[in-house]
This record gives C-alpha cells, sequence and structure tokens, in this order.
C-alpha cells in the first residue's frame, strides 16, 4: 500500500512540473518538436526558382547505422619467435553516416491560400484516404501535419508542409493545363 502511494505521489509531482513547463493550458509545450519548416514567401526560394510561386524547406535527417567490426590482432611475438601475445579479434561499434542530411525545397502554397476552409478540405481529403481521424476544424494541427507527412512520404517528401503537387493530387488545386 506504501508502495503504491509513493508511486502516485512520484507520478504527480512529475506532472506537475510537466504542466509547470507547458504553454499555459496545462500541457506541456511539446508541438515545436514536430513543427514543420516555415513556407518561404514569393520570391524566397531556392536560386533560379519562380519568383512568383511559394516554397517549402525541409531538411531530411542524416541516417545514422550502428556497425560492427571484427578486427583481427595478429599475435606479438619475442626477439625468439615465442608468442607473448596471441593473436586475438577486438570488436569495434561504430556509427557510420549512411545517407547525409540533405536541405530539401519544394513549391507549395502560399499562407494566403492556407484559410481555414481550405485546411478543412485537406484533413477532409487526408480523412478519406485514412491518413487523418480528427475533426476538419481548418486548424494546421499536429495530426494534421502528420497526416500530411504520411501523404506525400511514399511520393518521396517527408515534410509535414503540404506541397503544391500533393495539393493537386489531392484534388485540392487546379492542375496547369498543358497547352500544345
Amino acid at each position: 500500500m506504501i508502495g503504491h502511494r509513493r508511486k502516485a505521489v512520484t507520478l504527480g509531482m512529475a506532472l506537475g512540473l510537466l504542466t509547470a513547463c507547458g504553454s499555459g493550458d496545462g500541457l506541456p509545450d511539446v508541438t515545436r518538436i514536430d513543427e514543420p519548416a516555415p513556407i518561404r514567401l514569393r520570391g524566397e526560394g531556392p536560386p533560379g526558382s519562380n519568383p512568383e510561386t511559394c516554397h517549402g524547406q525541409d531538411e531530411t535527417p542524416a541516417v545514422i547505422e550502428t556497425v560492427t567490426h571484427h578486427v583481427e590482432v595478429p599475435a606479438v611475438l619475442d626477439a625468439e619467435g615465442d608468442v607473448v601475445s596471441p593473436a586475438s579479434v577486438r570488436t569495434e561499434v561504430v556509427q557510420e553516416i549512411v545517407e547525409e542530411r540533405e536541405e530539401v525545397w519544394f513549391e507549395s502554397l502560399c499562407p494566403d491560400q492556407l484559410t481555414p476552409e481550405f485546411v478543412a478540405s485537406v484533413q477532409r481529403a487526408l480523412a478519406v484516404r485514412g491518413l487523418y481521424t480528427g475533426a476538419a476544424d481548418g486548424r494546421m494541427t499536429p495530426g494534421t501535419r502528420a497526416a500530411i507527412r504520411a501523404f506525400q512520404k511514399p511520393q518521396g517528401l517527408n515534410s509535414a508542409v503540404l506541397s503544391l503537387a500533393a495539393a493537386r493530387q489531392l484534388g485540392l488545386v487546379e492542375v496547369e493545363r498543358i497547352t500544345r
């Protein structure tokens, strides 16, 4: 009984500390962990881009693998040829960068296009595809951003900022006509 009481007091103290570090609504401020990179306004895109378009900028993290190497250590012999130290195998564990961090630019919607009505349409389109389960409230919530990332990732864009290409694939932005 005393052990359970001690656990409850410890848990209560931990939650109190988290709340004290929070945003004032009783919840800890952890939303910045998954915040997408900002949308760059017209004319702020990568070099050579159309100055009339907006761009998303994101970074793909480096991919690091832990690799185990077995290194043979040769025997050590003295001057007469007697073994001072026998041959052995040493294990070395190292981390290696498999893929470097990369800065990614892509054409995105401009902030003035991301109205609550448009964001609600994005939420409904992602819900139909089974990627979003929240309310279509028109707010760019962490759940909405996670669903956008889940939709774009199979297409090679691991970002929570909605790309123009993804908005077109969702049927929310008109596709430019090719004239011949």
